[in-house]
């Protein structure tokens, strides 16, 4: 820890070897893992909880009550995973009495002058780009890409592995595996480069593809989509988590692409 410039709660749970800079406000009910590095001019308030090795930029706003009028004052917590970085001017407000919390997971990439709002949760290794702007109770799976400048509506749901493209708005559920962009938001192709790079085999992305091509290139709709994607298309983990996505979705799937818009 740095200087007496800071100012830290004597409540608050501070692990060993963090780096506090100077001008940044720490408040009591907080809690900072073990080798996390905190810039100047950063607000950590009441309800965080931010893990290892994570490192927070100037300007962060961390935990602040949620921009919710339903919301009344109840005891409810932002978390923030190990390894996550958190860039300049980044706000993240906790949760509510629907989740009671906010979250950020693991060796994610918060870009700057990104808002998560509350009930939000953020999977691990996402990348979230510039100025993306979420309303509350998001959900982004693990690996996904948002690209900047993207405004994602509230109750939203991001799948993993999925690429939005930047400037987006991000109106309906996004599935996983896939590419999206254009306006309004439409498929764009499956994350076939994302995808190799984590791993995944020519056999498991082709039948990915396969999915996709019935979903929303068959010009059927997604419920005789769904019943040939069962029975054409052999179980497996991907194609098993691509339908439940689907079934689960509350807020509709976002279109397939079109020639003619």
């Amino acid at each position: 820890m740095t200087s007496s410039l800071v100012s830290i709660h004597p409540d608050a749970k501070i692990g060993k070897n963090v780096q506090i800079e100077p001008f940044t406000t720490i408040y009591a009910d907080v809690e900072i893992g073990d080798d996390t590095w905190i810039g100047p001019n950063v607000t950590i308030m009441n309800g965080a909880r931010i893990g290892k090795s994570c490192k927070i930029f100037p300007g962060a706003v961390i935990s602040a009550v949620p921009q919710d009028l339903k919301f009344s004052g109840e005891e409810t917590t932002t978390e923030i995973g190990d390894f996550t970085t958190i860039r300049e001017c980044v706000t993240i407000n906790r949760g509510t009495v629907d989740r009671m919390t906010t979250s950020v997971g693991k060796n994610t990439l918060i870009m700057a002058y990104t808002h998560i709002a509350h009930d939000c949760i953020v999977g691990n290794n996402c990348v979230i780009a510039n100025a993306v702007n979420m309303g509350g109770h998001v959900v982004i799976d693990d690996y996904a890409v948002i690209g900047g400048m993207s405004a994602i509506h509230q109750f939203v749901h991001i799948g993993m592995h999925a690429m939005v493209s930047g400037g987006s708005l991000v109106r309906k559920d996004v599935p996983p595996f896939v590419k999206a962009g254009r306006e309004p938001l439409s498929y764009a192709g499956i994350n076939s480069i994302g995808l190799k790079r984590r791993g995944y085999t020519s056999e498991q992305i082709n039948q990915i593809q396969d999915v996709y091509r019935l979903l929303y290139l068959s010009k059927l709709n997604t419920s005789k989509a769904l019943e040939r994607i069962d029975s054409e298309i052999d179980g497996s983990e991907e194609r098993n988590s691509i339908v439940g996505f689907i079934q689960k979705a509350n807020r509709g799937i976002m279109r397939g692409y079109t020639s003619e818009d």
